[in-house]
């Protein structure tokens, strides 16, 4: 659960209202619970979310009935890499999605899956708005390369202003962080300190309703009239009506915000940092909390984030990061473990997930709905 918490597809949004199969955006969240279909339920434990936004590609992926799905996030006992920003284009018909917050790639059950479908999907297209830095060589070549002695930061407690973390998610970060240590790694609890700017929460906020507003409006245009309330979920209205509130003043002081506070974060790894580790979420993943409150849908968003407080911040940075299935609870939930490189370093990601991989080897577990 490493990336971004919405589709992006306009034209697929406007076809959905035009056949009245579903709502338009429904899941500008980090649970996949739409009210035009129901709950998608993780197949590990089916009292708990898939994540999402790409909670059904989770769910298909982990249940195996697919190998690879297109997604943004989840949590069902997968890895999740998000690429560098720019490193896999968004052309030709989008220049960048959510201001740079947006990045595109596939959930699957080995590393060596994502880095093949990276290896497939990676590089520019002309006009492209970002690019990342070169790749050395292929990703797959990579794998099971020896990434030396790393110097990892751990982060095992909540930013300040963040909800607590749930014991699962603290257990699965210090399993994790011994087995680093027992493959050779250096690890200390340390962490850049900008990440304990609660103000992150409201900047990105701002920048999702604002283009959540503007994405209705596409839609609208697509499909030959004004997008009402009917159309979409309470959760996407209530943000884009607060969306509709903001100026470009405002807009353009989050974004300048959010630049500014990257700048931070990344000087981290500047100062011979080479990963940081961190739980995925904060609590595994939830089943019906995080849906939109008709009494107050405000504070559905707040509660989503508490849950995704570790990822929207690489979601500002543009850094990669990777989330591995390292750790199961008492429940039979996969609990995930975050690890953040610096921009442009997806190598050194698989060259430590695939030794992971090998250490635990997660993907000989089948979860109890399976295909």
């Amino acid at each position: 659960m490493a990336a971004d918490y919405t589709n992006l597809d306009a034209t697929a949004q406007a076809e959905s209202i035009r056949t009245g199969r579903a709502s338009p955006l429904e899941l500008v969240n980090a649970t996949t619970e739409p009210e035009a279909f129901g709950a998608t339920r993780n197949p590990w434990n089916v009292g708990h979310s898939t994540g999402g936004s790409s909670g059904g590609s989770a769910a298909a992926v982990a249940a195996r009935m697919v190998a690879v799905g297109h997604a943004n996030d989840g949590e069902c006992g997968l890895v999740g890499l998000k690429p560098t920003r720019g490193r896999v284009s968004l052309g030709p018909d989008i220049g960048d999605a959510w201001h740079g917050l947006a990045i595109e790639h596939v959930v699957t059950r080995s590393v060596r899956d994502s880095a093949a479908v990276l290896d497939a999907i990676a590089g520019g297209m002309p006009g492209d708005p970002y690019a990342a830095p070169a790749r050395v060589r292929p990703y797959t070549q990579e794998l099971g390369a020896a990434p030396g002695r790393l110097r990892i930061g751990l982060m095992k407690r909540a930013p300040l202003g963040g909800a607590p973390l749930h014991p699962d998610c603290v257990a699965a970060v210090e399993d994790a962080a011994r087995l680093m240590e027992s493959l050779g790694h250096h690890i200390e609890e340390a962490h850049p300190v900008a990440l304990d700017e609660h103000e992150l929460v409201d900047r990105f906020t701002e920048v999702v309703c604002g283009h959540t507003a503007l994405a209705l409006e596409q839609i609208g245009a697509l499909v030959g009239r004004k997008i009402g309330r009917e159309d979409v979920e309470l959760w996407t209205w209530n943000l884009a009506e607060r969306g509709a509130q903001l100026s470009a003043r405002q807009y353009l002081a989050a974004i300048g915000w959010i630049h500014a506070w990257a700048r931070r974060i990344a000087s981290w790894w500047a100062n011979s940092f080479d990963l940081l580790l961190t739980p995925t979420i904060a609590t595994p993943p939830p089943l019906g909390t995080l849906v939109a409150d008709r009494e107050d849908p405000v504070a559905g968003w707040a509660r989503l984030m508490d849950v995704i407080q570790f990822t929207p911040p690489y979601n500002a940075t543009g850094q990669p990061a990777i989330s591995l299935p390292l750790y199961w609870n008492a429940a039979g939930l996969p609990i995930g473990a975050h690890l953040v490189a610096a921009f442009g370093r997806e190598d050194l990601l698989i060259r430590v997930a695939s030794r992971l991989e090998q250490a635990r080897l997660w993907q000989d577990r089948r979860p109890p709905v399976c295909a």
